[in-house]
This record gives C-alpha cells, structure tokens and sequence, in this order.
C-alpha cells in the first residue's frame, strides 16, 4: 500500500501441520437441532461415573430463584418475585423464571459488567497522564444495550474491531453511531501519553490492541511475540508484525504530541448539529446587538468616531452591561456536539520485523495478515483500500477461526459456574489448562455458533441444565475424591461480586437507583482526574447500579477495590474471590452501609409501626430472601432491648433510639455470610 516491497514471510520456527493438531485448533464438532440441556448432563454425568462419583439433586425453589437472579441480574430477588415463583406449582416454572430474567434490563447490566472486565474499560487513561475518558461511557452503555437486544455475539465482536468499516451512506442513523461507537474497544486501553518518542507509542499501543483481542476474543497472548517468537505457542515474530500491519494501517490517535489525544468519532445527530448552528445564531446576533449599540452610540455623540464607553449615557452602558453578560453565558454555554472514542482507518503500511522489539532496528516488511496457523487455507487477505481490520474481524467469526465460540461459550461458562471448562479463561495456549469436560466445552461452542451466536440462548440451555440446579450441599466421599469440584457433582458456592455486593446492598435496603446512567466523571473529557494536591476527587455518592460508577485507573473505588473488582489496566475475564479482615470491616464501618441501613430502618418502622415481628419478618425477606425461623426471631427480640441499653449508654437521644436499634439490626444482617453468598 506504500510501495514497499514486501519479501516472502520466513519460515514458521515450529511444525505447522503439528502445531495445527493442537486441541484449541480444531473444528467445532456439527451439531444436531436439539439443543437441550441434558446434552450437558449427559457429557458431565459421563465424566462423573468414570471419577466414581454422583451429582448431587436439585437445589429447593428458593435456593433456585436466588441463584439465577443473581446470576442474571447480579440482583436479589424481591420478596414478590419470590413468591410468585414458590406459588407457581406448574412443571415449567423454572423456565419461565429464566425467560423472565433474561428479559429484565438488569440482565444487560450484569453481563455488560462481564465483558468490560474482558476489554479492560475504564474511564480514565492511567499510567503517565491519568485524564479522562470523558465518552467512554457511550461504549460502556452500547454493550448493555448489546446485552439486552440479544446481539448475535459474531455481530458485537466485528462491529468492536470494524464498525466504522462496516457503514456507507445507506446506514441509518443509530446504526451508524452504534458501530462507531463500538469501536472504542480498541482504545481504551492504557496509553503513556506523555511519550517522547511517538514511533514507539504507536507501537506500543498496537501492541496493547494486538494482546486484547489475542485474550479476550482467542485466548491466546500473542502480545508475546512482540520481541522474538512465541516461547510456548505457534505465534513468530513475523506472525506478530503481519497482524500489526493491519493496526498500524489504524487511527487510534487524533495527535501524538504530548500531550498525546486519541481519537474520537462524531455521533452528532442532525438534531445535535441544528442546536449547535441556533446556538451560534444566538451569539452572532448578540455580537451584533453590542456592536450596533456601541455605533449607535457613537453617532450621536458627534463626529468623533473613538468616544470612550464611559461617555456613554448611562442607560446605553447599562445595556451593554446586559448584552455582554448575556454574551458570556452564551458563549460559556455553547453544546457540544456528542463524540465517542474510537478509531477509524489511517494511512496503509505494512509491518516490519522489529527484532527484539526495537524499533531503531526494522528488518524485513511483512504483508498485513493473521498467524499462519490459523491460516489453514491460506485464504486470508487484507485489501490494499483499507486496513484489513474488517477481513480480520470477519474471519474473528467465520466457521474457519474455532478458537472465538470455544473461548466465549468457556467464559460463559465461567460465569455461572465460577470457573471455566477451560480454567485458565483467557488462555487457551499450551500454558493454559486443558478443558474439564472438552466435549462438553466442543457442544456448547457449536451451539452457540447453531444459535446465530445468541448468548441468551446459551445461558437458557446451562440454566435449564440439571448441572445447574444441582445443590451446593457438602458431601465428604466426593470432596475427598474431588474436593475443587472440578467434575461438577455440585453446584459450587461463590461470594457475590464487588458490584453485587454494593448494589445488593441498596437493593435490599431499597434505596437503588435502576435508572441507567451517563457519566459521573467531575472533570470533561480528556482533563486531569486530580487536582493540585494529587487528589482524586471523584465521587461515588450516586445510588445507581455498581457499572456506572467511574473505574478511575491507579485509583478505584475503595467499595469495589476491596471485593476484587478487576482495575481496567488489562483483560481479565476470571476475577479472584478474596476473603479478607477489611471485607468486614467495610461492612462495619462503611458510610454507604451505615446509610443505607438507616434509610431501611426508617422504612421499616413506618411500614410497621408498632408490630415488631413484621419488621423482623419484611427485614429478612429483603436481606436474605426467606422467612426468619423462630429461634432467629426470638434471638432479635431479645437483643432489642440490649442494643437500646447500648445506645442509650452511648448518648443517642430517646428520640433516636428506636431508628438506631434496628440500623444496627440491618446492618448485622448485610454483613451475614447468607448476604454475601450465594448458594
């Protein structure tokens, strides 16, 4: 595309034909119309008869309910929920409580949050200049609209890595901005903006580019091959620089100098820009006004044509006065017209051979195109008109590539289960984990692919699975068989996710806004996040869902910091799960849980004034989604009267005392174990 001449690719410093026999490589099996859950039991029921061991029965209804709405939602359910589907006695009550679900806009929100983690969003740069992803939020809001809308998953990953190639003139509007926006995929990663050398910033945000899609969407590092060839895996160096050709032929900076700007596309509608253009009208007419008074007013003055403003007549200074203020706000008010960062095609090149990753030192050029093992055909080809970013978006998805189905139908997997078939999620290289159950695993990609790539699809068929509604129940012979639960004879218990955990929170307390947000940055769009002090002063004080609080890079969010939520610096699509002091200690001590507390003990006696074992009874089907036993009962009637005496020593006012009690009440039962996880 640049004239270079382009020599023949080296030879792979591996067997190829061997290579290709890799376990991760090989075709998706066919399979049948039947896309029935037992297809899953019947391989994990297989596996758990060659290991000697029995899965265990079906969890109760309200175990049930519990599980999958947390699943779905990342939400408890209501105490109405509840009971309608205790009530519903017919054989297909299960099923019609997962179409529910997946039909909520909680569900987009749950699983947006999945593949954020995947794509490491964030809303701020990090690293050398930590400014603000200002738009990053539209991308953030395009996957859970993604989510919800049930988006063939193969259309969602293309328009990430090609949406602005997939538009012309006859693309509607929506669509239009909707693929623009998508392909903020490829910059949020982390940049060091400040960098001197600008070769070796673009290189280097290639290269970030390169290792998130090699994780997220193949499970593979092929970041590793950035210096010399791939020490574990069939990726070479001249694998690495052909596929960054296509990232170099990229836009994904509007300017390099420091301090460097990604690019941002328009997504200003006709109506944004019609605003825009009566705005300006507004101020050149004011401009107008001024200069039309100040000539009036100097023609009556006399010949002189330079009298100063302070000859004016007094009324004239004062409409001066008037129309410059009204100017300033004017001009301090102007909209600004809507962009979201992404990337769009730059100039064509091809990528040169960098040995050892030095740049100073280019060898040979290498024609624009994916890994030779994966190239089986040798079909691949980048048109010289354009980066090649749709070709490999294409070929992302194509029946040819059976890497993408197997690594998202893994991570689905992973995230109803707490670990992937495959463990190791974002590695299906030869240092990654074997699968569990690779039929299993084989089934689930190949149905996903029969589906039209439907994730909601996928989930209805592991939910409706007896694998799934297996109870969590201990059981000593398997544990010491399979103490991990590796071959799934139970259905493994997990603590609830940093953003569950805070939305539960205010879910349960009833004080959580659903209502579906912007940006909450207090800076605009590129600005420093912290002020002269090195203070981060973004706030967290909103009641929205957990997803939309800002995820501030080298700073997060002390709530979701403490429950493992992933920083947004790489991919990372297997959160740990952390039991530590300072977990409790939030709940003890936390403004947000003393707060939301509170707020739920007023509710609580108002509701119910003077009837004390309601209270009791409404507080536990908020918190744990159950009845309180008796013994449960009768331990929180004895201890009102102990806790009163407490505060009262304490010096809270009579008059308090009551809200007091039952804060401590409610808060005794959002730090419980019952709470936090989910069984």
């Amino acid at each position: 595309p640049d004239g270079q001449i382009v020599l023949s690719p080296p030879k792979p410093p591996f067997d190829l034909e061997e290579a290709r026999k890799f376990w991760a490589f090989q075709p998706l099996p066919s399979t049948s119309h039947d896309n029935s859950s037992h297809a899953i039991d019947h391989w994990v029921n297989a596996t758990l008869s060659a290991k000697g061991l029995r899965q265990n029965s079906a969890a109760d209804k309200l175990t049930l309910i519990r599980r999958a709405t947390f699943d779905l939602t990342g939400l408890p359910p209501s105490r109405e929920e509840i009971q309608q589907f205790l009530d519903d006695q017919s054989p297909d009550a299960y099923s019609k409580l997962i179409d529910r679900l997946l039909a909520t806009p909680q569900y987009g929100e749950r699983w947006a949050r999945h593949w954020l983690d995947v794509v490491r969003y964030a809303d701020s740069n990090g690293l050398d200049e930590n400014i603000a992803h200002g738009n990053a939020w539209r991308y953030r809001n395009y996957v859970i609209d993604s989510m919800n809308r049930n988006k063939p998953f193969d259309l969602f990953l293309r328009e990430q890595i090609a949406g602005d190639l997939m538009i012309d003139d006859s693309t509607d509007e929506a669509t239009r901005f909707e693929r623009l926006t998508a392909t903020g995929f490829l910059s949020l990663g982390p940049k060091v903006l400040a960098e001197g050398d600008e070769t070796k910033m673009q290189l280097d945000i290639i290269d970030e580019q390169i290792d998130t899609i090699g994780k997220s969407m193949l499970g593979m590092t092929l970041g590793c091959a950035r210096c010399h060839d791939h020490k574990f895996d069939p990726i070479s160096q001249a694998d690495y620089y052909a596929l960054s050709g296509i990232f170099q032929s990229t836009k994904t900076m509007e300017s390099l100098k420091r301090i460097a700007k990604w690019n941002e596309n328009s997504v200003a509608t006709a109506a944004d820009k019609q605003a825009l253009e009566q705005h300006q009208a507004k101020i050149n007419a004011k401009k107008s006004d001024i200069e039309s008074l100040i000539k009036t007013a100097t023609a009556s003055a006399g010949e002189s044509k330079n009298v100063p403003e302070d000859q004016f007549p007094e009324d004239v200074r004062k409409q001066l006065t008037t129309l410059r203020d009204e100017l300033k706000t004017l001009e301090q008010t102007v909209p600004e017209l809507p962009t979201a960062m992404g990337v769009t095609d730059g100039e064509m090149s091809n990528g040169r051979i960098l040995p050892r990753g030095n740049h100073l030192a280019p060898g040979r050029l290498m024609n624009r195109t994916i890994p030779v093992v994966f190239d089986r055909d040798g079909s691949f080809k980048a048109e010289d008109t354009h980066s090649g970013r749709l070709e490999f978006a294409q070929w992302i998805t194509s029946e040819k590539n059976p890497l993408t189905a197997r690594v998202i139908a893994n991570r689905v997997w992973r995230w109803h289960f707490g670990r992937g078939l495959v463990a190791t999620a974002d590695n299906f290289g030869k240092l990654g984990e074997a699968p569990s159950h690779p039929e299993l695993l084989d089934w689930l990609a190949a149905e996903l692919v029969r589906s039209g790539w439907s994730l909601k699809s996928l989930h209805r068929t592991i939910l409706l699975s007896e694998t799934y509604q297996a109870s969590s129940e201990s059981n000593a012979a398997a544990e010491a068989v399979d103490p991990d639960n590796r071959w799934l004879w139970r259905w493994t218990p997990r603590r609830l996710e940093a953003e569950s955990v805070r939305d539960s929170v205010l879910a349960a307390t009833g004080v959580l806004d659903r209502s579906m947000g912007t940006s909450m940055l207090h800076v605009k769009n590129r600005e420093f996040l912290f002020d002269h002090t090195s203070k981060d002063l973004t706030k967290y004080d909103s009641n929205r869902r957990s997803i939309y609080l800002p995820v501030i890079r080298n700073n997060l969010y002390d709530a979701m910091s403490l429950f493992d939520c992933t920083d947004g610096t790489v991919p990372n699509g297997d959160r740990a799960s952390s039991t530590v002091a300072s977990q409790a200690l939030f709940f003890m001590n936390s403004g947000l849980v003393i707060q939301a507390a509170d707020e739920c003990a007023s509710k609580l006696l108002q509701q119910f004034p003077d009837n004390e074992q309601q209270r009791v009874e409404q507080l536990f089907w908020q918190t744990l989604g159950r009845a309180p036993s008796a013994n449960e009962s009768q331990a929180i009637s004895s201890a009102i009267p102990k806790i009163t005496e407490q505060l009262r020593s304490d010096g809270v006012a009579e008059n308090d005392l009551a809200k007091a009690v039952w804060t401590n009440i409610v808060q005794t039962l959002l730090m419980s174990n019952e709470f936090l996880y989910v069984k």
